[in-house]
């Protein structure tokens, strides 16, 4: 069942978690482990775990001797295509501690847009599952070129949440819930939740940042976050730091109510993720 508040995500059967490059690269590399712990966690209690983790752009370029963050495409898609071996690698290890197997799934938008892509992901997805495997998804960023410009995985997360007919979504990155002006501005207050079709009017959000790993921001995540719980995925916004309290039921974050509590059905969750590809 669709988890109806925090409390519930420890049980959830299905959960889909997307962490960010800057969470786990550089100087927040130690993260990776946190989450991975987190993860591991949830699955020994029964839930069905998806990863959708940023990473390959920022991991692969100081691999090809680079100082920063490439601009052109062309380097952009070679960082990303050698980063994104390292990045499943350092998932892997730090999954071998627990015993659980990582695959890597690649997407772009066009396998959200053709019906027999999202069949056979969602058939691919339903069977890794199965075998107690933690599918960590990614953009295809080798071959995207717009879609490597949106330049963060969010509005994938949701998208993916939705077809694996997930119980909840969570999106982690620096920031520990949705405010009402950025945070570091002085009376900037944290919302602890937003009721379904709630405009946030009133709200000022921090225009998109790029850092020299990633790109976001939380309008983004915001968009994202109503785009799943259109579909009837709640949604809980929060900090990679507190991963653990966040999967374990804690009251902390921002939480995004979905639009009806009920689990779409298989037809169903295809077509609407196909729908909402196009949004």
């Amino acid at each position: 069942m669709v988890a109806r508040s925090r409390a519930e995500i420890s049980g959830a059967r299905r959960v889909v978690v997307k962490v960010g490059s800057s969470s786990i690269t550089g100087a927040n590399e130690h993260q990776l482990d946190s989450v991975v712990d987190a993860l591991a966690s949830l699955r020994e209690h029964g839930s069905d775990v998806v990863l959708v983790s940023s990473g390959a752009i920022a991991t692969g370029f100081p691999a090809l001797g680079l100082t920063e963050k490439p601009t052109d495409l062309p380097t952009q898609q070679a960082s990303a295509s050698i980063g994104q071996t390292l990045l499943i690698s350092r998932y892997q290890a730090s999954l071998d501690r627990f015993g659980v197997r990582a695959s890597q799934v690649l997407l772009t938008a066009g396998d959200f847009d053709d019906l027999t892509h999202r069949r056979n992901a969602q058939r691919a997805f339903d069977r890794l599952l199965e075998f107690g495997v933690i599918p960590i998804v990614n953009e295809n960023d080798t071959v995207a070129t717009h879609e490597i410009r949106f330049g963060d995985n969010d509005r994938l997360a949701a998208l993916v949440a939705v077809l694996v007919r997930a119980d909840v979504l969570i999106l982690l990155s620096d920031v520990d819930a949705l405010y009402t002006a950025p945070p570091e501005r002085p009376g900037a207050t944290r919302i602890a939740s937003v009721a379904h079709n709630d405009q946030l009017e009133g709200i000022e959000f921090g225009p998109a940042t790029e850092t020299g790993v990633g790109t976001g921001g939380a309008t983004t995540k915001v968009a994202s976050a109503r785009l799943a719980a259109d579909a009837g995925v709640p949604v809980l916004m929060t900090a990679t730091s507190r991963v653990g309290e966040a999967l374990a039921g804690a009251e902390l974050g921002t939480w995004f109510e979905p639009f009806a509590p009920k689990l779409p059905t298989r037809t169903g969750a295809i077509t609407t993720v196909g729908n909402l590809a196009h949004q």
